[in-house]
């Protein structure tokens, strides 16, 4: 069976109260899509909903209202440890704070990923260094994450996420705390993910960044629409 082109559907989500009480701003309408190679960018300012809007689509939050479907799977059918087994190994995320262990190597960050989804060790060394190669760290791969620069830690954070061969990565402003460079560094190595099937949803205040997706939605109190 030949696999859809889109790997994100979200169809006419408002976030629960649960999310408000996390002190995201809510999501009152959004729908969209995102495809496999596809880049597409959530612009707005802060507190518009982005953030909310990101964890709806990447399940780390349920919908009071909507539906989600993540290659394929519609997120509301699957039972909690289905969701949670699935989700693991289908989602990659990338936060502001790219939320390293400090006192592991940069190459045991990233493979932890990988044990905790389930893969022996072997495994893990394995993809681990492909991953962080990827990235342009396999020369890094040794130091501790609190010795890396902020942009290094970034960078680890983005092969964490790419290790698992995931159909989807979500950044939640990703370049946020980054300087100017450093940013279009990380927004270029996003881009070199998409073209490996990979589907890119992310987040950004600029309109810069933005401009270097493939589509551009407009995040506006709490209501996603095309720019």
């Amino acid at each position: 069976m030949r696999r859809s082109r889109d790997v994100l559907v979200a169809d006419g989500l408002v976030s629960a109260p649960a999310a408000t009480r996390q002190l995201l701003a809510p999501v009152r309408r959004a729908s969209l899509r995102v495809a496999r190679e596809e880049m597409v960018a959530v612009l707005g300012r802060s507190g518009m909903g982005k953030s909310a809007l990101l964890a709806l689509c990447g399940g780390l939050e349920r919908p009071e209202k909507g539906r989600v479907f993540v290659d394929g799977r519609d997120l509301a059918a699957l039972g909690e440890a289905e969701r949670e087994r699935f989700l693991q190994r289908t989602v990659g995320w990338v936060f502001q704070n790219p939320q390293l262990v400090p006192v592991l190597t940069a190459e045991e960050n990233v493979a932890l990923a990988m044990r905790i989804a389930g893969e022996t060790e072997v495994e893990a060394v394995r993809t681990t260094q492909a991953a962080l190669e990827a990235v342009g760290l396999d020369g890094r791969a040794k130091r501790l994450a609190n010795e890396l620069s902020r942009g290094e830690r970034q960078r680890v954070a983005l092969a964490r996420a790419l290790v698992k061969a995931p159909a989807l990565v979500i950044a939640d402003e990703p370049t946020a705390q980054l300087d100017t460079r450093t940013g279009a560094e990380i927004l270029g190595l996003l881009r070199e993910a998409a073209r490996s099937e990979v589907a890119i949803l992310f987040s950004t205040h600029d309109e810069a960044e933005a401009a270097a997706a493939d589509r551009v939605l407009v995040m506006s109190d709490g209501v996603l629409s095309e720019a």
